[in-house]
């Protein structure tokens, strides 16, 4: 609990800093320079999962599991085989990247003013891959304190040295501000990286002081294959898929009859003000997902088969509790606080669908999360995939005519698909019922009278003089005062209630 509490609260901040320098960096750099950055971003997430995703996965999964067995030892030699052969797999990609830079921009990505960015994502996926080896191995362990602290400084100076960057150096051009962007990230993540190499040699120490004995290479390396295989297949396909759907959204919204700066615009204004506003909330997910997903690990190993379907019970119905109310209301309310804050009108188109969107997508990583701690990451990955490519045919027919409607249809509709197969593949695999009161019907109710009541709560605020931002988060404190009272009318959080 207490981890999970350090992680949520991490994350919060983290979330919070992030929103901050969002706003910053849009009034510094403006919708369309955001729309380009955010376009070679899905390069970045494709090296990653090629290269450490599924690492990352063995790491955390195989230090819990060795951790509960007592062979400290091999939790200390897993780290140093997952760094190998992550330079091993990143050597050739990186270096194809930088070389063929100038094709990628113009025709993978549609735009010539990304090239400098790509080749600065180089130095920065080696980095990051480095620091969240590490971190995963503290996650694996239990030992969240490190890990979260250095990735809240991590958010803090990465945030710090971009808008400083922005701020002295004075971009000329579109493609010199993206890679400037990109820059700020390379100098954030050589800092991490060298803190997190010192945190683990001074949490570890010398592996001759460590109990247990060590695991041939070959063995070790067949062990954390099985995990990282599937989830590095999977992840890449996925991402290739999503990099596939983010490349193709601005041709189609030209293709509809928008000019490129316009497409861009949009594009940026949807992925990187409208999105991140609505996942402020889920925050605490990838903080509920890094101490659930080895405590299920640990549990499996163990053959505690009840333990893990009181965790999953407990956990899944303690997020609904927070994910259904905050993006209701954010649906209701978001769109004059994200107009407010970025001073863009446009933030608050599709915010409904977009947030019934997060909600499902949420409960799709809750799931995927359990199946990858009880090591079922083959059915994980085939969920995600099916979904992918769903999503991937529904924004090719859609955004054309639709604009960004249409994606946000396509991605409401493909994340519905992912967490009902998720969830099908969870019930089978740990016996668990759905608990539709508890998970669903209460959180949801206490949303929907917290969000029509917030809705009113506003109206009457503007009505009384207050500016559009200050009557906005006046009717939210309202609403979710609203929805805990309700919640506790109704029972929740009593008698064995989440």
């Amino acid at each position: 609990m207490g981890s999970v509490a350090l992680l949520t609260l991490t994350g919060i901040l983290s979330q919070a800093i992030g929103f901050v320098y969002r706003i910053l960096l849009t009034r510094m750099a403006g919708a369309e320079i955001l729309g380009l950055y955010q376009l070679i971003l899905p390069v970045y997430s494709v090296l990653l999962s090629l290269t450490s995703v599924g690492l990352t996965t063995a790491v955390s999964n195989l230090s819990a599991r060795y951790q509960a067995l007592g062979n400290l030892r091999v939790v200390h030699q897993i780290r140093g085989q997952a760094v190998r052969l992550f330079f091993l797999l990143a050597l050739l990609p990186g270096a194809l990247l930088v070389v063929l830079s100038d094709g990628a921009s113009v025709y993978l990505l549609g735009d010539a003013r990304t090239q400098l960015g790509l080749i600065l994502l180089v130095p920065c996926l080696l980095l990051t891959g480095v620091e969240n080896l590490q971190k995963h191995y503290f996650y694996g362990t239990g030992k969240v304190c490190p890990a979260a602290l250095t990735e809240l400084l991590e958010h803090l100076l990465r945030a710090a040295l971009i808008l400083s960057l922005l701020w002295v150096l004075e971009p000329p051009t579109p493609e010199k501000a993206v890679g400037t962007i990109v820059l700020g990230m390379v100098f954030s993540e050589v800092a991490s990286a060298l803190t997190q190499t010192v945190l683990f040699r001074c949490y570890v120490g010398p592996p001759r002081s460590l109990a247990g004995q060590k695991l041939p290479p070959a063995a070790l390396r067949r062990q954390m294959g099985q995990i990282a295989l599937p989830v590095s297949a999977a992840a890449l396909l996925g991402n290739l898929i999503s990099s596939a759907n983010a490349v193709l959204i601005p041709r189609l919204l030209v293709l509809g009859g928008m000019e490129q700066s316009q497409a861009m615009s949009a594009y940026g204004i949807t992925f990187g003000m409208t999105l991140p506003m609505l996942l402020l909330p889920t925050a605490f997910l990838s903080a509920l997902g890094l101490v659930l997903t080895p405590k299920l690990s640990r549990s499996a190993a163990l053959g505690k088969e009840e333990e893990i379907r009181t965790q999953v019970r407990r956990w899944v119905g303690v997020a609904n509790l927070i994910l259904i109310p905050a993006l209701a209301l954010l649906a209701v309310l978001g769109s004059a606080i994200g107009s407010a804050l970025y001073k863009e009108p446009a933030v608050g188109d599709h915010l409904s669908l977009l947030a019934l969107g997060v909600l499902f997508s949420c409960w799709h990583g809750l799931f995927a999360c359990v199946l990858s701690g009880v090591n079922r990451q083959g059915a994980s990955a085939a969920v995600a995939l099916v979904c992918d490519g769903v999503q991937l045919g529904l924004t090719c027919l859609t955004v054309g005519t639709w604009g960004m409607g249409g994606y946000a249809l396509s991605f409401t509709l493909s994340s519905l698909l992912g967490a009902v197969l998720s969830w099908r593949v969870v019930s089978r695999e740990i016996g668990l019922k759905l608990p539709v009161f508890a998970w669903f019907t209460a959180p949801t109710l206490a949303a929907c009278l917290a969000s029509s009541c917030g809705d009113l709560m506003e109206t009457v605020l503007l009505r009384g003089g207050l500016s559009s931002l200050a009557a906005a988060c006046g009717a939210l404190l309202f609403g979710l005062l609203l929805y805990l009272a309700a919640l506790q009318a109704m029972g929740v959080g009593q008698k064995g209630e989440p």
